[in-house]
């Protein structure tokens, strides 16, 4: 079984694919990474070469950790969240990881969509890591 994290190269999504590692060297579990990319519609462009750049500077953490993975990347017209979905069935998933920003107390109140619908949709227990984290 493997742990699947929903990675941007943001600083949410390097949180949650830090947190993601020690998951994974805790459960001796292999790692899937669900790499994304900011669209324009979400405020933000960074195209998969971007995201590509940014997930090869983390490399570097990944395979120092000794964790087995695998990327993924998000198709340019699909749903993040269909997608992370997909793989969280396919991989038998113990653990989801995703990365939120820190908000006021009103937003918390309004979720961002894909983490709403991973919250409530994945069929696994789902760790939200904040933005900061560092590995211990």
């Amino acid at each position: 079984m493997n742990i699947v994290v929903g990675y941007l190269p943001t600083p949410a999504g390097r949180a949650a694919l830090r947190a993601a590692m020690d998951e994974a060297a805790l459960r001796s579990a292999g790692l899937v990474v669900v790499q994304g990319h900011h669209t324009r519609r979400w405020g933000r462009h960074t195209g998969p070469e971007e995201t590509e750049t940014a997930v090869r500077e983390d490399r570097a953490a990944l395979d120092a950790s000794g964790v087995p993975y695998e990327l993924v990347p998000v198709a340019d017209d699909a749903d993040p969240a269909d997608t992370i979905l997909d793989v969280t069935d396919r991989e038998h998933t113990q653990l989801l990881v995703i990365g939120t920003r820190r908000r006021t107390p009103v937003g918390k109140l309004i979720m961002a969509p894909t983490t709403q619908r991973l919250l409530l949709e994945a069929g696994c227990p789902v760790l939200c890591v904040k933005e900061g984290y560092e590995s211990a």
